[in-house]
């Protein structure tokens, strides 16, 4: 049998207590309620066994499923916590995978419960139709009209083919605005190292930009008349930022509508890229002038633009090649609300910042160190996070959680505090010295202890410490 809990002598250190607790309050107010999310936040294991998952998504059409892409060629359905055995699209025929290749995003329309469209960026094969091998493909494709957990892969209508010149930067994510509902596709600089061909900043190529397209108005596609470029001698009209190297995942603030970009390195600066929402497009991003905040190849040229500092960046000691996430917005975890995620692939570590104001962002936040390759971010219907881990044959999705808040247990009590589930032990450090360590004296300071201060007093709040423990 355990032996009771005793933490403090209540009654000695009930003043120091009180005392501690208005630091921790006044410090808490200072920095907003986003600064309780260090340290809170724990793994939950969706599913396992899935192949090389490069990217999640929903369909917002009410049915609560999770679309994960497989890079090989296969979109794969969540529904419930469970993955589903028949992959909602295969076209393993047509893709070119794997390195930097494959089938990279999906996109579903805005109005994809009526109509059943939904958008993919894939690298091709050659077969006929398609000239070169490699080739950055975006396609429609229709759900069946006989069964929503499965789309027809003969109906693909192919809506834009770009030519690659390296088999790497491919990019791949593609995302219809929140705001103005037009496509919006990220492609890398065609690869190589060092941008060869100048490319991110040649505005007669797609390669190195973010594209934004109207799939709505004309086929294939319509340029939106508020395109930055639009009709410019010298400037492709699909346009609307350009700057970029590998933009491996980006995401919009489903609540403002801001874009946020990862864009991977070259040699030492990984960075996360920013859009506001309501901008008239037309930001340069830097690269190959800049590799983050950092000259890289700067030139009399480059003097001449007007570049845009990333809002994040991170150097070789901390990883190498970063994943851009999400916005938290969902409603289980209030500390996070607000949160912007994101990842490095190598390392496994996922960061926060969160915005203080106008052109004003808080210091990056080391969340986690996991040892997962973390490849993509996203979200469900209402707002809930989820990430990869890619593997050859034990792919991962995780959702992430607050510790301290949520139905951990999906018995529709925010209680938290059910831990077994969670694969990263949450430790209670953010509590300073005086808080609870070896619980249950196991020698682990791990979840297991916060849940025995969760038993012994029917705590239901974080910070651990708090007044009413005296």
């Amino acid at each position: 049998m355990r032996p009771p809990l005793r933490i403090w002598d209540k009654k000695s250190n009930c003043i120091q207590i009180s005392a501690l607790m208005l630091i921790i309050g006044l410090t808490v107010l200072l920095a907003g309620i986003n600064a309780l999310a260090a340290s809170r936040i724990v793994l939950d294991q969706i599913v396992s066994g899935l192949r090389y998952p490069v990217d999640i998504n929903h369909a917002a059409d009410g049915s609560s499923r999770l679309f994960v892409i497989e890079q090989e060629g296969r979109i794969r359905i969540i529904r419930n916590g469970s993955l589903e055995s028949t992959p909602f699209l295969d076209i393993q025929d047509r893709v070119q995978c794997c390195g930097e290749r494959g089938l990279l995003g999906v996109a579903f329309h805005p109005d994809y419960q009526t109509n059943g469209y939904f958008y993919v960026n894939y690298t091709s094969k050659s077969r006929a139709g398609i000239a070169d091998l490699g080739d950055t493909i975006i396609a429609r494709y229709e759900v069946s009209s006989s069964d929503i957990d499965r789309a027809d892969p003969i109906s693909e209508a192919i809506i834009m083919v770009v030519p690659q010149p390296f088999p790497n930067h491919n990019a791949g994510k593609l995302l219809f605005s929140p705001i103005d509902g037009y496509l919006y596709i990220p492609l890398g600089d065609g690869g190589s190292g060092g941008d060869p061909g100048n490319r991110s900043q040649n505005p007669l190529t797609l390669l190195g930009k973010v594209l934004r397209i109207d799939v709505d108005s004309a086929s294939p596609y319509a340029i939106p008349p508020d395109n930055p470029f639009v009709d410019a001698p010298d400037t492709l009209d699909e346009i609307w930022s350009l700057g970029l190297r590998n933009p491996w995942r980006f995401s919009f603030d489903r609540l403002t509508g801001d874009m946020y970009i990862g864009d991977v390195g070259q040699g030492k600066w990984e960075e996360i890229d920013y859009e506001a929402a309501g901008s008239p497009g037309g930001i340069n991003f830097g690269w190959r002038c800049r590799e983050g905040a950092n000259d890289y190849n700067f030139s009399a040229e480059c003097a001449a633009l007007t570049l845009i500092d990333p809002i994040a960046e991170y150097g070789r000691d901390d990883g190498y090649s970063v994943t851009g996430g999400f916005v938290y917005r969902g409603a289980n975890y209030r500390a996070l609300y607000g949160q912007y995620f994101y990842a490095d692939y190598g390392t496994g570590r996922i960061w926060t910042i969160h915005k203080l104001g106008p052109n004003s962002w808080s210091m990056p936040n080391p969340e986690l160190d996991t040892s997962y390759s973390i490849s993509t971010f996203g979200e469900d219907e209402s707002g809930e996070l989820y990430f990869a881990h890619r593997s050859s044959n034990n792919g991962i999705v995780f959702r992430i959680a607050d510790v301290c808040q949520g139905d951990t247990e999906d018995d529709r009590n925010l209680d938290g505090f059910n831990l077994a589930e969670f694969s990263i032990n949450f430790v209670p450090g953010a509590c300073g010295e005086d808080c609870p360590s070896d619980l249950n004296g196991d020698d682990v300071v791990d979840a297991k202890d916060f849940k025995v201060l969760a038993d012994d007093y029917g705590r239901t709040d974080c910070p651990i410490l708090s007044s009413s423990l005296n």
